[in-house]
């Protein structure tokens, strides 16, 4: 569909009427919603996005998991694979680009869960909600790991991230090449993992065939599951905590000069 950048008043005032037919309960207009009214009407989405902010409309749940609440099922190899030639030296990706990646057969519940389990930050929106998130606006980040006994390393995002990805490839050499690491050291984070553990994570069938590979057990499945959750739990509760002890007297600051300025 051919895309116009440059639109008609007739064609505003459909916009217009169909961003204000979409709104959610909250008032805003979702992500989701705003590129079907440009795909509906062949605009750039950045025409819906700013005729939005013109009537004073915000987006909001954004498909790629930048702001707003969607859920994240879990990601997969197949997201981040397609996501991987995109990704710059600080590990970010064009809006459009992380799009298409979910629009080409992966879905956006995939795509921004991937984005989140890898931290892989967004940049450019679309609609123009945001650039490249730079500004005074502070965030707080967490990051989670289980030691023994000596305080030694036992288990953690890196560990979490061999496990799985080797349960969706069936190899610790394919795990390794998708996560940019050597084979010694995949094989070092699981043999720290079950020496710890004592218990056995995965087997490992030698040979040819759709029957050779590395297999996961139950056990390594349960630990995937539990540290997403205790990562998940963390990080939600960190943000409501930040949110009340930086943010509010952050926006509390704000509108004391605001009033300041008009007296």
């Amino acid at each position: 569909m051919e895309i116009d950048i440059k639109i008609d008043d007739k064609k505003a005032s459909e916009i217009k009427r169909l961003i204000l037919n979409l709104l959610n309960p909250g008032g805003k207009l979702d992500c989701g919603a705003a590129f079907k009214i440009a795909a509906k009407l062949g605009v750039d989405a950045s025409v819906v996005g700013d005729l939005a902010a013109r009537e004073g409309i915000r987006i909001d749940r954004c498909e790629l998991g930048q702001f707003g609440k969607l859920q994240c099922s879990g990601g997969s190899i197949k997201a981040l694979q397609k996501l991987n030639p995109f990704l710059d030296e600080k590990r970010r990706i064009f809006c459009r680009d992380a799009r298409a990646a979910a629009s080409g057969g992966v879905g956006f519940d995939t795509v921004r869960s991937t984005l989140k389990e890898h931290a892989i930050d967004v940049k450019y929106c679309q609609l123009g909600c945001f650039k490249e998130k730079k500004g005074k606006r502070m965030r707080v980040k967490t990051k989670t790991w289980i030691e023994n006994a000596q305080g030694e390393l036992i288990f953690g995002k890196g560990k979490t991230e061999v496990l799985d990805v080797i349960a969706q490839t069936g190899s610790i050499s394919k795990a390794a090449e998708v996560l940019g690491m050597n084979y010694k050291k995949c094989w070092s984070h699981l043999q720290i993992l079950q020496k710890n553990l004592q218990e056995e994570l995965f087997s490992t069938k030698q040979g040819g065939g759709n029957a050779a590979g590395t297999t996961l057990n139950a056990r390594a499945y349960e630990l995937i599951a539990a540290y997403k959750q205790l990562q998940s739990d963390i990080e939600n509760y960190a943000n409501e905590r930040f949110k009340e002890l930086f943010l509010k007297k952050e926006g509390e600051k704000d509108a004391s000069k605001a009033k300041d300025k008009n007296h």
